[in-house]
């Protein structure tokens, strides 16, 4: 006789989530039978039949709940009479997957033998897998991207259960004889009413909406409430009661280390129709003894934005200690031994699992021949959960070399030596991406800080005008506010300091991201499958705080190729920059404008060509508004440049249908445009910027140029390009939108 009418998972699940007393309730109310017995075979009890004809009278609705009373019953029938090892030998005869631990085993053996036998993912010819009320792909759509699909009718074989010979079990031949010449009944899942299915959710302090309305919402998706916050799965409350202070039941929860979540993880759980995770809602981490702090992506953008900004940069290049090992206090430097260097930054994205990771290491040899190896991992803007440690290896040289080459291979699935001295590197699964380090300092830290610019500005042997102009440019604060604006300015990272091959890398792959995106479909798993792999593609090469899955050619243009171009040009910043941070009193800035190969002169106010440009500028700038704000433009000072990566003026001169024309540019890219030109944009795309292909894009309206060299309303300090262009002998008039074979190059 079945008393127990629930499904092995809820029963599962209540139980792990119950409290002390209740768990020991169900242990009384199933006798102890918790999973099945090798050796205890009871009296058997009369097979379930699979399917049954709705009586007279009878609604769909009810016969759903036979239905699912008849896979209930033969759940507590099978778990009896079958053993996990007969059931992984049923899985593995039936191509199913056996391999993990008994609770999954059983899970997945009974819903094969009742609604048959799974088929592979459709998208990527992975093992499905039942996980809550969805079945979900546990294989991999290629080696950067997890498989994505789920669905709570997956595709199902039709053919008979297959039970090996050495499985003689009376109950399992009967019932495989009862249901020869029937079909697989369908499993109808509502996936509504199992949203929060298995979980205890208590209710705590004064909310948006009373407690009676989020009780209702929570039963009704197969929650239960507690009154209590012992044994629940999290507490829910408002954000505003965390800043009250909390009720008892917030303080409780807080010693007991439970999740505290907003409200808004039931609205969107109930929206998206699956339980969100909880750390993406959660309201008191910063505030739990032990004082694990808040994600930076979990933070209000502005917030991140004054945490980032004023954080020191602990990794600057290739050479450089990490900050957090301390041991550059004491002098250390990185190991060096037969041309490679013992330092190592990676990543990984995999928005799929939700995994957005980095690691670095690092053998670092103190000035008393001790060599010690530094190891951090952990997630991107998370540092306080990021694993840590400092290994005295003393003089065993040989010793540290080995562990440091085992870590790498274990991180990335490679050997370090051919990556290091070739570059050799084959992503064969998902691990982590060594992101190439160039030596030298990144901007963010050679550059000087705000308080040095002064005292650099004062001993610069250079016209006050020009050394004006290098101090903003020579300064942190430019290109720490352009990586913070793209969520690239991780503290750990380098970004401001990685190699030519890495960005050569980087543009190869936006090219070929281009290519397959126009293949695609718009909609569908197909097209779901090919933007994760794109995106977590990009935020493993160049790693950020916020990843997230970009859909079609505007997100492209706006955070991948504008800002790859923005990441490139503070490299070649970081190089001409170097690092005047600790001294200011060697006249940086005039070291810095040698390096530049570049003329630059500032214009009189009181002259024509100053005249001349103003009123160019008048003529081809109307202010903009948005909503109550009015954004104009005014001149501060005009500089004449020529630079010796562009023709000289006299050369110029000599070239036919010349004209002026404006030209925006980020203040973060325009030490590169000084020193090595302009160069066209990195690719073609359908939307504005990159519309004209690898193109030098200038305009007549100023107002259309400085969209693209816009800073921001708090700092609105910006430079705008007026160039001398020759549109060669021949002017060719394109009118529409240029598709790319137009573009081409002669």
């Amino acid at each position: 006789e079945v008393h127990e009418t629930r499904s092995r998972t809820h029963a599962a699940e209540e139980g792990k989530n119950a409290p002390k007393g209740q768990k020991e309730e169900h242990k009384e109310q199933e006798g102890g039978k918790e999973r099945p017995s090798k050796n205890k075979k009871p009296v058997e009890p009369e097979a379930p039949t699979k399917t049954k004809k709705l009586k007279g009278g009878e609604s769909e609705l009810d016969g759903k709940e036979n239905s699912t009373k008849e896979f209930e019953d033969f759940c507590k029938a099978i778990r009896e009479h079958l053993s996990v090892e007969d059931m992984r030998k049923i899985l593995e005869a039936n191509d199913q997957d056996a391999s993990g631990p008994e609770d999954a085993v059983v899970q997945i053996c009974e819903d094969m033998m009742f609604y048959g036998p799974l088929e592979k993912c459709p998208m990527c010819g992975g093992q499905l897998e039942c996980k809550g009320w969805k079945y979900k792909c546990t294989g991999k759509y290629s080696e950067w991207a997890s498989c994505i699909f789920s669905s709570s009718n997956p595709p199902r074989r039709s053919d008979p259960i297959k039970v090996p010979e050495d499985i003689s079990n009376d109950f399992v031949n009967k019932w495989l004889k009862q249901q020869e010449g029937k079909g697989y009944p369908k499993r109808d899942v509502d996936e509504e009413a199992h949203i929060f299915s298995g979980m205890m959710i208590a209710l705590s302090g004064r909310m948006s909406r009373s407690h009676a309305y989020f009780k209702e919402q929570i039963l009704n998706h197969g929650g239960k409430v507690n009154n209590s916050v012992l044994g629940v799965t999290c507490v829910v409350a408002s954000p505003a009661e965390r800043d009250k202070g909390g009720s008892g039941g917030f303080a409780e929860a807080l010693e007991r280390g439970t999740p505290v979540v907003s409200e808004n993880w039931i609205v969107d759980s109930i929206q998206k129709k699956e339980a969100q995770p909880l750390a993406a809602y959660d309201i008191v981490s910063d505030v739990v003894p032990e004082g694990r702090g808040l994600p930076l992506d979990k933070l209000d953008p502005s917030e991140e934005a004054i945490e980032t900004l004023a954080a020191e940069l602990k990794l600057a290049g290739k050479r450089s200690v990490h900050k957090d090992s301390k041991l550059d206090k004491d002098g250390g430097h990185i190991f060096e031994k037969d041309g490679i260097i013992y330092n190592c930054a990676c990543s990984i994205c995999e928005l799929g699992s939700e995994m957005n990771q980095f690691c670095i290491m690092q053998l670092i040899m103190l000035p008393e021949k001790q060599l010690h190896l530094f190891y951090k991992k952990g997630p991107i803007g998370h540092d306080q959960m990021a694993e840590e440690r400092v290994e005295d290896f003393g003089n065993c040289v040989n010793d540290a070399i080995k562990e440091f080459a085992r870590l790498f291979e274990e991180v990335t699935g490679n050997e370090f030596e051919p990556w290091e001295r070739e570059k050799k590197f084959e992503k064969k699964s998902m691990k982590m991406y060594p992101l190439d380090m160039d030596v030298g300092f990144d901007v963010r830290h050679g550059g000087a800080a705000l308080r040095q610019l002064g005292a650099a500005a004062a001993h610069c042997k250079l016209d006050p005008a020009i050394s004006f102009l290098l101090k903003q440019l020579c300064g942190q604060e430019i290109y720490r506010y352009a990586l913070t604006e793209m969520a690239q300015d991780l503290p750990d990272l380098p970004v401001g300091m990685l190699t030519d091959l890495h960005l050569k890398r980087g543009e190869e792959v936006l090219l070929e991201w281009i290519r397959d995106a126009e293949a695609a479909p718009e909609s569908g798993p197909a097209a779901d499958a090919l933007w994760i792999e794109i995106s977590n593609k990009w935020f493993t090469l160049f790693p950020t705080t916020r990843p997230y899955i970009m859909r079609g050619f505007e997100q492209i243009a706006d955070n991948v190729a504008s800002g790859f171009e923005t990441i490139r040009d503070i490299n070649v910043a970081s190089h001409l920059i170097g690092d005047m941070f600790d001294s200011t009193l060697d006249d940086p800035l005039s070291e810095c404008y040698k390096k530049l190969g570049c003329s630059i002169n500032s214009v009189p106010e009181d002259s024509e060509d100053y005249k001349m440009i103003v009123k160019y500028l008048e003529k081809t700038y109307e202010p903009v508004k948005v909503d109550d704000v009015v954004y104009g433009v005014s001149v501060d000072r005009i500089y004449a440049v020529e630079s010796s990566a562009f023709p000289s003026y006299e050369e110029i001169k000599k070239l036919p249908n010349k004209v002026l024309l404006w030209c925006g540019t980020r203040s973060s890219n325009l030490l590169r445009h000084l020193h090595k030109g302009f160069l066209p944009a990195v690719c073609h795309l359908p939307v504005p910027g990159y519309m004209f292909g690898r193109a030098l894009v200038c305009s007549d309206a100023a107002a259309e140029a400085a969209r693209y060299g816009y800073t921001a309303v708090d700092r609105p300090e910006g430079y705008l390009v007026l160039a001398v262009a020759s549109l060669g002998k021949e002017i060719k008039e394109i009118t529409g939108t240029p598709g790319a074979e137009v573009l081409d190059p002669p």
